[in-house]
C-alpha cells in the first residue's frame, strides 16, 4: 500500500469513527518526516479515543498496517497514531485552533 492511499485508509477510518473536519495534507515536497499527515477533530476525550482505537483497528484489517508509534494521551486533547509516511493527528476542536497546525502547510497540499 502506497503512503497516499494509507492516508486516505486512515481518513477514511477516521471519518467512519464520526470525527469531523478530517483533512490529508500532502507534504512530500515539504517535510523529510512524513509524506502525509491526516488531521481530524474529535468532540471530546471519549471520541478521541474511539477514534483512535478505530482508525488503529479498521487500517489494521482492512489493510494490515499498523502504526509504529502511537501518543494515546486523550486528554492532552491531542493524540497521534504514526505511520512513517502518514501521521495521524486527532485534535479537539479548541487544541485544533489553538493551535492552527495546518496553517504550517500550504493549503493547495490538502487533498
Amino acid at each position: 500500500m502506497n503512503s497516499q492511499d494509507l492516508a486516505r485508509a486512515c481518513a477514511a477510518a477516521a471519518e467512519d469513527a464520526k470525527a469531523t473536519d478530517v483533512a490529508i495534507y500532502d507534504l512530500r515536497a515539504s517535510s523529510t518526516i512524513t509524506d502525509f499527515a491526516v488531521v481530524c477533530t474529535a468532540t471530546s476525550v471519549p471520541h478521541m479515543r474511539a477514534v483512535l482505537r478505530d482508525v488503529n483497528d479498521l487500517v489494521g484489517e482492512r489493510h494490515e498496517v499498523y502504526p509504529v508509534y502511537a501518543e494515546r494521551t486523550p486528554q492532552a486533547l491531542w493524540s497521534v497514531l504514526d505511520y512513517v509516511d502518514v501521521m495521524v493527528h486527532v485534535m479537539a476542536e479548541e487544541i485544533r485552533d489553538f493551535y492552527k497546525l495546518e496553517d504550517f502547510w500550504d493549503r493547495k497540499n490538502k487533498l
